[in-house]
């Protein structure tokens, strides 16, 4: 019902940069979040920035002051500026969306896109 797909992931060196793209179609009424998570190879996935309706935007501690999160406002469309990326955050990086197909209390649509590769090398 409800499609994610991200692109904007590739291969880069250590301290350089990229931006992801996502962007969510189908059914959506309104949204209550959108967000960025990683996965490593042997690592659990990890959410690394999210912003969500109201205004309030989280990062975790391993990319504060090097990644950005935006967009998400009105064509629940978010990106995620990377930048003085390092090797550690090579991984699988995933968008999610939190939402709603109707006027609800509770969201019913919790969708994820299949994931852009990033790779930084040393």
């Amino acid at each position: 019902q409800v499609r994610v797909v991200e692109s904007g992931g590739g291969s880069v060196q250590a301290g350089g940069s990229l931006t992801l793209s996502c962007v969510a179609s189908g059914s959506i009424f309104s949204t209550n979040s959108m967000g960025w998570y990683r996965q490593a190879p042997g690592k659990e996935r990890e959410l690394v920035a999210q912003t969500a309706s109201g205004g309030s935007i989280y990062y975790s501690n391993s990319v504060k002051g090097r990644f950005t999160i935006s967009g998400g406002d009105a064509k629940n469309t978010v990106y995620l500026q990377m930048n003085s990326l390092k090797p550690e955050d090579t991984a699988v990086y995933y968008c999610n969306i939190l939402a709603y197909s109707r006027p609800r209390v509770q969201p019913d649509i919790d969708s994820w896109g299949q994931g852009t590769q990033v790779t930084v090398s040393s």
